[in-house]
């Protein structure tokens, strides 16, 4: 665990430095006075609801028309990703009277990068750790086209910290506190996966607690959602497409590698066919970084003080 901390220590110090304070909203919807917890909440109810169905209407019915093949496909997720950022752009615009800083594309392509830096080395030391010791068998089948495991990595990255982060914990946030919004965000995190093949109680307690806290710790380290988003995408497609383990129960088609975990070991040390991400290695190794992250942010007040606000647009 040691160099697990070695190796995210530089990178959460680079996060922290690009980063700012969350800014929560104070207008509009949003704006101080009596009934604002309860306005917060509705408000983010309505969000969610606008991102979601922007996001089934596009790729249940404009997805439809481009080509079925994995380029089409990818093309399908990655402009959709780029669209529920739009419609949460807008809403939050006439909404809140402000500009949804957790989101400004200026940044995006440094935090995505330090997000997916994060994540790679996330997997590989779980992984590293897992083959190490026995728990897992690794083969490598050979190089195939990414196209289908980037999309998916994609989609679900920006679409899940969107409404996770950028707005459940967001708006939480505004209605009762970061330490209420960091347990309900994350517990929302790990429930959200309990439909998903293979989930059970224990695997969806490693999700809330690994990658519930440590992504919500990165948005309230850096104001935005990018390096969540970076790691989000990073660690399913380095678990699903080069490594070949399953990603929440599910397997990615034509990984460069098959991981698979040893019978013979529980569950609750290998994440069963559940995935690594439900492993005791994945559960030590992001928590470690998630509080980590989390001690940056206190450190640096993003957690002590009421952000400033925003002044509104004229």
């Amino acid at each position: 665990m040691t160099n697990e901390i070695n190796i995210s220590g530089p990178v959460l110090r680079l996060a922290g430095r690009a980063g700012f304070p969350p800014v929560l909203g104070d207008h509009r919807v949003l704006h101080p006075g009596r009934w604002r917890p309860l306005r917060a909440l509705g408000w983010m109810f309505v969000l969610i609801f606008v991102v979601a169905v922007a996001f089934g209407v596009w790729s249940d019915v404009v997805g439809s028309l481009f080509p079925s093949d994995d380029v089409g496909q990818f093309a399908v997720r990655a402009v959709g990703a780029l669209l529920v950022l739009g419609v949460y752009a807008v809403a939050v615009r006439l909404g809140e009277n402000r500009a949804a800083s957790e989101i400004a594309p200026r940044p995006a392509l440094k935090g995505v990068a330090i997000g997916l830096v994060t994540g790679v080395l996330l997997m590989a030391v779980v992984m590293a750790i897992l083959a190490g010791t026995g728990l897992y068998d690794v083969t490598f089948l050979g190089a195939t086209p990414a196209w289908h495991a980037a999309g998916l990595a994609i989609q679900a990255g920006v679409f899940e910290e969107l409404l996770i982060r950028a707005v459940l914990f967001r708006l939480v946030w505004r209605a009762f506190g970061p330490w209420v919004a960091l347990a309900v965000s994350a517990l929302a995190f790990g429930a959200g996966h309990l439909a998903n093949p293979e989930a059970s109680v224990v695997a969806t307690l490693c999700i809330a607690v690994e990658a519930g806290i440590m992504l919500a710790a990165f948005y309230a380290l850096t104001g935005r959602i990018w390096v969540s988003v970076g790691v989000h995408i990073a660690w399913n497609f380095t678990q699903g497409y080069l490594f070949g383990a399953a990603v929440s129960g599910s397997t990615f088609e034509n990984p460069i590698a098959r991981s698979v975990a040893s019978p013979d070991a529980p569950e609750w040390l290998t994440g069963g066919a559940f995935g690594p991400e439900a492993s005791l290695p994945a559960l030590l190794v992001c928590t470690i970084v998630g509080v980590a992250a989390l001690v940056m942010a206190w450190k640096q007040g993003r957690f002590r003080a009421e952000p400033k606000p925003v002044l509104p647009t004229t």
